[in-house]
């Protein structure tokens, strides 16, 4: 690391630590995931024309949506979205102010998918249903006004892999590649060898102990670790889409989102990473408070969707 954390960002991080909130990894799953949700919870302070929750069938079941439209008129690109919450936390709620920033920034029609957790549900079933909610919006995304031949995915952290997935599955398979992938501070890869899970041990904000504990959450098992649907660093990266990689350099992730970017790049996709050295995981939630988190959702926004 460079620069020291941002200032702004400082004081928002030490009043978090000042609650005493314990790591996400120390709680058990459902403890945990209601402490996600209520730091997490939607403040809605971004007007957008409406919110509409739908269910698809998945080949696990239902899956939950929430759509987010602007109050833009016409047809709109669509960005299907993957939260964050290493594979076990998060919900429709916990993600739906950043779905209600991107929708406005773009213009965007944003889809959330509350796809199925870990551990209850290990891989690849939460990949299954992203996969699922994807093609659903490739067919019906116009019900919310969104062009059907303009989908796009993105997700944070977790999200990044689950979206980098479903772009690599299209890929392989028959359904229409994702016209852009857009990855915010992902989980690439559980190599953990990286400096930057040295100098990012305890965070801010996420913990090498935390991604340590719910990878082991996510996979079947140890096989599961050289599956390129699991950890994409590790597989065939030509013919991705177009791709936006957001790293953070006070994050324990940054250095396999630096490898990814890297690794595209020289396959042949055309990458743009976009590196904040002064921030941590997860800051792009915190537009509000953080000057320069609100000049990276800009970029991102500008970069979302073709």
């Amino acid at each position: 690391m460079s620069e020291p954390l941002d200032s702004d960002l400082a004081t928002i991080v030490d009043a978090f630590a000042a609650t005493g909130v314990p790591d996400w990894h120390t709680l058990s799953v459902e403890s945990a995931r209601e402490l996600e949700d209520d730091v997490f919870a939607p403040d809605r302070d971004t007007a957008v024309r409406y919110t509409r929750d739908v269910e698809i069938d998945g080949p696990h079941g239902a899956v939950p949506i929430r759509a987010v439209r602007p109050a833009v008129g016409g047809e709109l690109p669509t960005v299907v979205f993957y939260h964050g919450g290493l594979w076990a936390l998060g919900s429709l709620d916990s993600v739906e102010d950043i779905c209600r920033d991107i929708a406005v920034r773009t213009p965007a029609v944003v889809l959330a998918v509350d796809y199925r957790l870990a551990p209850e549900h290990p891989f690849p079933s939460g990949l299954d249903d992203c996969i699922s909610a994807y093609a659903w919006a490739r067919d019906n995304v116009d019900a919310f006004g969104g062009d059907r031949t303009r989908v796009s995915v993105a997700g944070t952290s977790a999200g990044g892999n689950l979206a980098t997935g479903v772009a690599r599955f299209c890929r392989d398979g028959d359904i229409p590649t994702p016209d852009r992938q857009t990855l915010l501070y992902p989980m690439i890869d559980d190599d953990r060898t990286r400096d930057s899970y040295t100098e990012n041990e305890s965070g801010p904000l996420l913990s090498r102990g935390a991604i340590e504990h719910f990878w082991e959450a996510y996979l079947r098992s140890p096989v599961d670790r050289a599956n390129p649907y699991v950890a994409p660093l590790r597989g065939d990266q030509s013919g991705l889409p177009t791709t936006t990689v957001v790293t953070a350099g006070h994050d324990p992730l940054r250095d396999e989102g630096v490898a990814y970017a890297e690794t595209l790049d020289a396959t042949g996709v055309d990458t743009t990473h976009q590196h904040y050295p002064s921030m941590c995981h997860g800051f792009l939630s915190l537009t509000d408070g953080v000057a320069v988190a609100d000049e990276a959702m800009d970029a991102v926004a500008d970069r979302i969707v073709d």
